[in-house]
């Protein structure tokens, strides 16, 4: 005689739901194990070998007080201007060679491009900034035939 159906219980569903949350617990902890590397969270949410990859990087940037050293007239020039608190490298790129040896000029510059980086009209750039639309503000002449880079006031 064939045996009866095995009568389930009204929890069994629960058991299998947790046997496979448990299962999926275990999987993750041993995936983490074995991508995570070893010294992660020495330092906190942080990864100790990060340190000696980031000194292991040349120097690219030169530093704003390196550029104030033999840049003074610029500085006076830009003191009090809306580009006072524009950094150098900013606009004119790393310059860490030019810093480490004067004879490494930097590339020039042009200005059209490098202006429309901050200022050409996008509908996400705060107010604050001055915002053009090229073609209706200039056409297609250079932005220095009327602004200085370092004192952007038309005639400043």
């Amino acid at each position: 005689m064939p045996e009866p159906p095995r009568q389930r219980r009204p929890y069994d569903h629960v058991l299998r739901v947790g046997g496979l949350l448990i299962l999926g617990l275990v999987l993750f902890v041993i995936v983490r194990a074995l991508l995570v590397p070893a010294d992660f969270g020495v330092y906190g949410f942080y990864r100790a070998g990060a340190l000696d990859d980031a000194r292991a990087q040349p120097v690219v940037f030169g530093g704003q007080s390196s550029c104030v050293t033999c840049h003074a007239p610029v500085v006076k020039e830009r003191t009090g201007t809306r580009h006072a608190g524009v950094h150098c490298e900013a606009c004119h790129g790393p310059l860490a060679q030019h810093v480490s040896d004067r004879a490494v000029k930097p590339a020039a510059l042009d200005p059209v491009k490098l202006c429309l980086q901050c200022h050409r009209k996008l509908a996400g750039k705060p107010a604050f900034m001055p915002q053009i639309v090229p073609a209706d503000h200039s056409g297609d002449a250079e932005c220095t035939a009327c602004h200085k880079p370092h004192s952007p006031k038309i005639g400043g």
